[in-house]
């Protein structure tokens, strides 16, 4: 972030192009710098997990990846203005069109559709729409799987301060104030684009290179060797930023009867249904592994012992509220989940003490009638 007293379009517009994420003009705003760099630290974090994703794995090059996403020949970003101005609208799209595809959203509840169904580089979001509240419109985007790492960036007036930085403590990604600089606007949307591309050709090239010694064949999770390699990286780095990290141990409840009953054919789809609910409960930089058999293991960065508990009741209403269709939907089972969540108490706590002490909570769950979720014991 470059921090100058130099005020004019072009001086931002020079810094961008330079290569900083962000550039902030004297006398600097306090909150705005603290938010701001709270921003840019959520979006370091995930490449970050993603690169030592990708070296644990030994199967990518970094550097082939950023060439990529930097070639000129690539296509053009598809970018989403969500504005019900057609006088600002218009304007934006005249800025953005030489180098971008631009779809144009007047109602802010098509943008959700549109977020849900289609793929977009980025989106620019009116903090001034008449009869919907921005605000919510970027929550709502951000809690779409398909549109949770899709860069926002918020277009202000003056005034909107606090709005925009509620807007960035919610996750946005950037934002621009009017009168709109064409050159900035520019520039601010091609910094996004490359991240958002970036971070998918590393996601991309991560499922395509892990192989068989660090996945679960059936699942497509990792496995237990690939958590026992990278879960001290992952509490290394949580004692080194001084932040929480939790772990949630899963185990299928009667498991052994639905093999009997049905044959391991049923069992393996009723394994493979409970993954695709736990993934769609958990973000994008969780770690889940099928730890072995029925047993499964979550472990969640930045995570305290109370949202741990969230997810974690999230994830068993989700499997005992809805029967698994398994055997072409000719039979319907009732599956319930026992849950055990241990989180990183100092920092000399390590990866074993805490699969243990999640592992001696699962226990107690089932213990305690399973279908539960129990935190360890202080």
């Amino acid at each position: 972030v470059m921090v100058t007293a130099l005020d004019q379009a072009e001086d931002r517009v020079n810094g961008l192009e330079a290569g900083a994420d962000d550039f902030l003009t004297k006398p600097v705003n306090d909150l705005a710098l603290v938010t701001r760099v709270k921003s840019l630290v959520r979006l370091k974090m995930l490449t970050d997990e993603l690169r030592l994703r990708a070296a644990t794995g030994q199967e990518i090059n970094a550097q082939d990846m950023l060439s990529g996403v930097a070639r000129t020949d690539t296509p053009k970003a598809r970018a989403m203005v969500v504005d019900d101005r057609p006088s600002s609208y218009e304007r934006i799209e005249k800025f953005l069109s030489a180098e971008h595809s631009v779809t144009l959203v007047s109602d802010p509840r098509e943008a959700l559709l549109k977020a849900a169904d289609e793929d977009f580089d980025v989106c620019m979001i009116s903090m001034s729409l008449v009869d919907f509240d921005p605000l919510r419109l970027c929550s709502q985007l951000k809690s779409l799987e398909k549109a949770r790492i899709l860069p926002l960036i918020v277009i202000s007036e003056l005034e909107q301060e606090e709005k925009v930085m509620r807007a960035l403590e919610m996750g946005v990604n950037d934002y621009i104030r009017r009168p709109l600089d064409r050159n900035e606007l520019l520039a601010r949307v091609r910094t996004q684009v490359k991240r958002k591309r970036y971070n998918m050709e590393l996601r991309k090239s991560v499922e395509q290179t892990l192989e068989m010694a660090v996945s679960d064949s059936l699942t497509g999770l990792h496995n237990r060797r690939y958590l026992d390699n990278h879960l001290p990286e992952m509490v290394e780095k949580a004692v080194g930023r001084n932040s929480p990290l939790s772990l949630i141990m899963c185990d299928i409840d009667h498991f052994k009867a639905v093999n009997d009953t049905f044959g391991h054919d049923i069992g393996d789809e009723v394994i493979c249904e409970f993954t695709k609910r736990l993934c769609k409960n958990i973000r994008g930089i969780d770690l889940a592994c099928r730890y072995g058999g029925e047993e499964f293991v979550v472990v969640m960065p930045d995570t305290d012992t109370a949202l741990a508990e969230i997810v974690a009741e999230r994830i068993r209403t989700e499997v005992a509220h809805h029967p698994f269709v398994v055997a072409e939907g000719r039979e319907q089972l009732s599956v319930t989940v026992s849950m055990g969540i241990a989180s990183m108490t100092d920092a000399g706590d390590t990866p074993g003490k805490l699969i243990k002490r999640a592992d001696v909570a699962l226990y107690n769950a089932k213990r305690g009638g399973r279908n539960t979720v129990t935190v360890e014991a202080a």
